[in-house]
């Protein structure tokens, strides 16, 4: 490993741990309060870092399992980025921009690289191809969605509350993904890379469950 692949490895790391703690603290504060919007703000920017560093280790080597981290990456980074978006479509008028035309295509395209490498793996008998087959599902399916509400005359007045909690969700599970993958060895492989989606999965189910009950309330939105 050259002098510069190891410093780009070495800040992925760092912004993987910062992610992580910030991911934590904005899950366990206040929600709409300072230090959550602080956190989350550390944590988006952390998957920022995470994201281009792994990226940039491709670009320094380009083998099988690094161009999957890249689409991984890719797939990760849509999920913290589109939730911190979403804060800007608050209103059913506010609509899509450039940024997020884009950053939804690429998302697609992760989603479809995925799917190519699951089935190219299937089909030489590697049982991995479940975690690409996966992954790559959700994204096309995430990215139809989301085409289809960018297109969208209006939205619903609190749609954007709950895709902001199920895609930070999302993206701190990719993160817990991550820290799982490389430090749980003990587990499957396959274990390591889908148990936290199950997981965190059914708690954000669970989530927005919750707080649709609270509306139904006659509740405020608790969050920023």
């Amino acid at each position: 490993m050259n002098t510069i692949e190891s410093v780009v490895l070495g800040v992925h790391i760092v912004a993987g741990f910062v992610a992580l703690f910030a991911g934590a603290g904005a899950i366990v504060t206040e929600k709409g309060g300072t230090r959550h919007r602080r956190l989350g703000r550390t944590y988006v920017y952390g998957m920022a870092v995470v994201s281009t560093t792994a990226l940039g280790l491709l670009a320094i080597e380009q083998s099988v399992g690094r161009i999957f981290l890249g689409l991984v990456a890719i797939f990760s980074f849509y999920f913290a980025y589109s939730g911190y978006r979403v804060l800007s479509r608050k209103r059913p008028a506010d609509r899509a921009e450039t940024e997020d035309w884009v950053a939804v295509a690429l998302f697609g395209l992760s989603g479809v690289g995925l799917l190519a490498m699951g089935g190219w793996f299937s089909l030489a008998g590697e049982a991995f191809a479940v975690v690409m087959f996966v992954f790559g599902a959700i994204a096309t399916v995430i990215a139809g969605q989301d085409v289809q509400r960018f297109r969208a005359a209006t939205t619903e007045p609190r749609e954007w509350f709950f895709e902001h909690l199920q895609r930070m969700g999302g993206a701190y599970i990719a993160t817990v993904t991550a820290f799982g993958t490389v430090n749980f060895t003990f587990l499957p492989q396959i274990a390591r890379w889908l148990a936290p989606t199950l997981v965190g999965g059914i708690a954000i189910w669970y989530a927005a469950r919750r707080y649709r009950q609270q509306f139904a309330a006659g509740a405020a939105p608790t969050t920023d």
